[in-house]
């Protein structure tokens, strides 16, 4: 079964002063955050290959894992993370961008993985 981290919708994130950030869950607390820290569609290009951006990303969806009781969920995310921070991961190209001559004219690209 797959677990979305916005499996419990998020209404609009809180004005910022405690009382509000008090009547919300860690769980609803963690799920506003890491739907302020994804990347947008329209600021996929010029933010991919941000480490930061992209580690941040990833430790905010573990931490919505973790809060969930998905430990096993959480850690390939915090992994990715460091991964991202310590530069052993860096972004796929992109598949609308790639050159014709990048795929054999008989061999089909590969589809990319449902996340």
């Amino acid at each position: 079964m797959t677990f979305s981290p916005f499996a419990e919708p998020v209404q609009s994130a809180p004005s910022p002063d405690a009382s509000s950030a008090d009547a919300l869950s860690d769980l609803a607390l963690a799920q506003v955050l890491t739907e302020r820290l994804a990347i947008k569609p329209q600021d996929w290009h010029r933010l991919n290959r941000n480490r930061q951006v992209r580690a941040q990303e990833q430790l905010a969806a573990a931490l919505v894992y973790l809060l969930s009781q998905q430990p096993d969920e959480a850690l390939p995310r915090v992994e990715q993370a460091l991964g991202w921070l310590n530069r052993t991961v860096t972004a796929p190209p992109c598949p609308t961008h790639r050159s014709p001559s990048a795929t054999p004219i008989n061999q089909p690209q590969e589809a990319l993985p449902n996340a």
